[in-house]
């Protein structure tokens, strides 16, 4: 027995030594990563609009039984549709096929993982995106073809080209792109039609191209959205005639806003806010200078106006003080430039938000420099340092005072200190705005944003946005409702937006809000929800293509408010343009990235060719090395020889 103590004890303390001198064991823990198998369904109306419903359901359902063997063989099965989206039933509804993107968006979802394959079910045409035969992939694509690859008799609306906004009396053009398929030498009709009426009526001969064009004049009557039909006249060998037919909606208004810009003499900054003005389809360009290029009396009245531009107005020698005078007694809002020929000296008496406390004698070169609070309207981050380049430009070196309540968008910057003087202010007096760009040379800002970006983006965007919010007028009302967008395509909600207001113009809840819609025939619908906080939105679904105009009515202050207006609902055609499935482009695909072909009627070889193959996991083998004193099972080990000798001692009488 004593022996035997002896023997534990010295292995006890022998163990507790060598744990002393620390020594490291390596561990090696191993991980298994299955193989990942996606099947990747094109779930576009093209498929379903040739392919019978039956034929439809079979794949699925031999899909549906090959997932549940191949996830027994140690696969991870995944079931995703074009939008990268985990489905469990294919629905055939999209609009528009992009295949390189679905190929894409697997590739990133599972990148760096173990992918054995996709199996693309498809009829091999995209309408989006480019050709997947044109990327590579790192993991081999299954196809299998869906669909008809016959070449059908066929005459289509390929393109359609016109403007979106036309003004009241004014004719537009409407250019239309009809593709003829099979039919040479046929002579194609194609009608243009307002609420069922024929209005125009075109013939022409195919001769041996596909692509016929057809060129229309229409006179834009009536203000608001108005929807016009374009229908190509069917041949009797046709079998898709969903395609002969499409719409297209013009916005008419009333007239594009009047931009009077006002000089005493040429200058190189006309030119830069004249190209700004020009490129807005919406805007009338105005140039008065007296003497040289002067505007009739009448165009030049407030009313006549929406924006009133003085640059370097009024003048020393007084040229436009008195039209200056007459603009500043309406109520036109203004964009006032000043510069080396201002008479700074009537600004304040004309109740400008500006005044010079000491007249100025001399001028300083500064650049401009973002305000990051201003919030009127957003320029993009990107414009914003483009902007924070510009070379100087010449501002009254004075001491001056500006109205409270003007709101700065530009900073003076001199070399690289940011003054607090403003160079772009704006303020708003009752339902006027007033901007004052307090320097003179901004054609140097525009030509130096094209001298280096070979664009005026920037540029384009700073003075198109100041322009649009001075010629923009507020919206007073005490309840305002309308659609987030103009344009709604018929497979998603319309969303309205509902706010009301206290006299204090604060935002106010609890109203209910009663929404009144009409269609193009006439059928009204009613809606109603209530304002609440966090809940100003509703929505509104399962709208057919047309025009619709609504009233939203709801009491605010005890007082009845109305709000009217019109949206559009829009049906996408990409998917009926082309029927012919392209398999052979499915064939290249899977020989470009070592997967195989299989057509429908075959698709449980391609199950069975999967089942065979062995299902091989991928191991990650993670070493690590941890000092042996730190095991759990050593402490617990030694605590056996020490508790086993103590016993040993004590039933033995203490040895």
């Amino acid at each position: 027995m004593n022996r035997m103590l002896f023997a534990l004890r010295t292995l006890v303390v022998f163990l507790i030594s060598f744990l002393l001198l620390g020594p490291i064991v390596k561990q090696i823990s191993n991980s298994y990563e299955k193989p990942q198998l996606i099947i990747l369904n094109d779930d576009s109306g093209s498929v379903k609009e040739v392919t019978d419903s039956t034929a439809l359901n079979k794949i699925q359902e031999q899909i549906k039984s090959a997932t549940s063997t191949l996830t027994k063989n140690g696969y991870d099965v995944s079931i995703t549709n074009l939008e990268g989206e985990e489905i469990t039933k294919v629905n055939y509804k999209a609009t528009s096929s992009d295949i390189t993107s679905g190929l894409k968006k697997i590739a990133n979802r599972f990148e760096g993982q173990n992918i054995a394959g996709v199996v693309l079910l498809s009829d091999g045409i995209y309408n989006q995106g480019i050709s997947p035969l044109y990327t590579s992939f790192n993991f081999p694509v299954y196809t299998v073809g869906i669909g008809d690859t016959l070449q059908r008799i066929d005459l289509s609306v390929k393109n359609l080209a016109y403007n979106k906004i036309a003004y009241q009396g004014n004719k537009f053009p409407v250019h239309v792109e009809v593709m003829a398929k099979g039919l040479p030498n046929e002579n194609i009709t194609v009608s243009l039609l307002r609420k069922d009426r024929v209005i125009d009526m075109q013939s022409k001969s195919s001769g041996k191209s596909q692509l016929v064009a057809f060129d229309f004049e229409v006179l834009a009557n009536d203000q608001g959205i108005q929807k016009l039909d374009i229908q190509v006249e069917r041949k009797s060998q046709e079998r898709n005639i969903k395609n002969n037919h499409a719409s297209l909606f013009v916005e008419v208004v009333e007239g594009k806003k009047k931009i009077l810009v006002v000089a005493p003499a040429p200058h190189p900054d006309i030119k830069a806010i004249r190209e700004v003005i020009d490129k807005n389809s919406n805007y009338e360009f105005l140039l008065h200078i007296p003497g040289l290029s002067e505007q009739q009396a009448s165009a030049l009245q407030p009313s006549a106006i929406d924006l009133a531009i003085f640059l370097q107005a009024p003048d020393l020698k007084g040229r436009t003080k008195e039209l200056f005078q007459q603009i500043v007694a309406g109520k036109t809002s203004i964009l006032l430039q000043l510069g080396q020929r201002s008479d700074v000296s009537s600004l304040a008496r004309n109740n400008m938000p500006i005044k010079f406390v000491t007249m100025p004698r001399d001028f300083d070169e500064v650049t401009p420099a973002i305000n990051s609070s201003f919030s009127n309207f957003i320029l993009t981050p990107e414009n914003n340092s483009i902007i924070a380049d510009y070379p100087p430009v010449s501002v009254f070196f004075a001491k001056m005072q500006m109205a409270p309540n003007a709101t700065t968008l530009l900073y003076q910057r001199v070399g690289s200190v940011t003054t607090d003087k403003p160079l772009i202010t704006i303020q708003t007096q009752d339902t006027r705005k007033i901007g004052i760009l307090l320097g003179e040379g901004i054609w140097r800002w525009r030509l130096n944003e094209f001298d280096k970006t070979e664009n005026t983006v920037a540029f384009d965007e700073l003075f198109g946005k100041l322009i649009q919010y001075l010629s923009t007028q507020d919206d007073k009302r005490k309840f305002r409702s309308y659609p987030l967008q103009q344009q709604f395509s018929d497979d998603e909600p319309v969303i309205f937006e509902s706010q009301a207001y206290n006299d204090i113009f604060e935002p106010i809840y609890g109203q209910s809000v009663d929404i009144e819609l009409s269609d193009e025939r006439g059928k009204v619908t009613h809606y109603t929800y209530v304002i609440s906080q966090g809940n100003t939105r509703y929505q509104i679904g399962d709208l057919h293509e047309g025009i619709y105009r609504y009233k939203a009515k709801a009491t605010v202050n005890n007082k009845l408010e109305e709000v009217k207006g019109e949206f559009i609902v829009t049906t996408e055609q990409e998917e009926l343009q082309n029927l012919t499935a392209d398999f052979d482009l499915l064939r290249k695909l899977s020989i470009n990235t070592g997967g195989k072909f299989f057509a429908a009627s075959k698709v449980d070889n391609l199950f069975t060719d999967l089942q065979r193959k062995e299902a091989k996991s991928i191991i990650h083998s993670e070493e690590r090395f941890n000092s042996i004193i730190n095991l759990k099972w050593v402490f617990f080990a030694l605590l056996a020889l020490l508790s086993a000798e103590w016993f040993l001692r004590k039933y033995n009488g203490s040895y």
